[in-house]
């Protein structure tokens, strides 16, 4: 077998992978990209070599992530498409800067930003609001914000209706992992799952069809207070970082909430 056969398989491979991934028969993706069913099968299989343009278009008409798509680019033989910089790096600095401002003007609200797998890269200073719940050795970092919102010790002692927000958080990372298929998602989900058991929950429950579920704290000096929570990602981003990177804002759902936050701000 040539080398250039094994490349092309390697590719096949994970081509299929995404395909079905997707429930996409090889007619469908054929249709849905204007490229022949027959093309599809023999890229599939590695009796054809993609050519460049070729492998973005179709990742492109499978909505990979760009880090997959980078994965796709190296099995066919081409080089990555796409960058990928640490948050920290020079290259970034302006995007930062402006996912900074985010964060702030949500005061007194609280927001975060996470990575692709839930872990804390940063967060304005109404977050306290949830930290000062957990205990300090949870908060060593790396931070996971869904770890600590399940974790026995953590934010799940305080969290009223806690079956039913522990089923959303679960199902939620299981979609995700399954849309991108990474591993790190994929252990966190097991990980949830597993304290889902400890506590005498049901990792395999389906939330309740509803419009919002609030997040509702038993607050130790607040009393209840409920929030409701929304998740931005950027547009059209062109960095493997820049593409898994999204914002966590925190809302009041009710005006006792709201006044209490705005209290803390001063």
């Amino acid at each position: 077998m040539t080398t250039a056969t094994v490349t092309a398989t390697a590719f096949g491979t994970l081509l299929r992978d995404w395909r079905q991934r997707r429930r996409l028969t090889q007619l469908d993706l054929g249709l849905q990209a204007d490229v022949s069913a027959r093309h599809l099968s023999f890229l599939e299989t590695g009796r054809s070599r993609p050519s460049r343009d070729m492998v973005l278009h179709l990742a492109e008409e499978l909505d990979v992530p760009l880090r997959a798509r980078n994965e796709l680019m190296t099995a066919a033989g081409y080089a990555p498409a796409y960058t990928e910089h640490a948050l920290d790096d020079a290259e970034l600095a302006e995007v930062r800067a402006s996912l900074r401002r985010i964060l702030d003007g949500h005061a007194p609200y609280p927001a975060l930003l996470v990575d692709g797998t839930w872990n804390l890269l940063d967060a304005n200073a109404a977050l306290s609001l949830l930290v000062e719940l957990v205990p300090p050795d949870l908060l060593a970092p790396p931070v996971n914000v869904l770890r600590l919102s399940l974790h026995p010790r953590g934010l799940a002692r305080h969290v009223q209706d806690l079956p039913e927000y522990a089923a959303h958080l679960v199902s939620r990372v299981r979609r995700q992992a399954e849309r991108s298929a990474r591993t790190g998602l994929t252990a966190l989900a097991n990980e949830l799952a597993g304290y889902c058991r400890e506590q005498g929950l049901d990792p395999n429950a389906h939330p309740r069809d509803r419009i919002v579920l609030p997040l509702r704290l038993r607050h130790p000096s607040a009393g209840e207070l409920s929030l409701f929570s929304t998740v931005a990602v950027l547009g059209a981003p062109l960095d493997v970082t820049l593409d898994e990177v999204a914002i966590e804002s925190f809302f009041p759902a009710d005006d006792r909430t709201a006044a209490y936050l705005r209290s803390r701000a001063g």
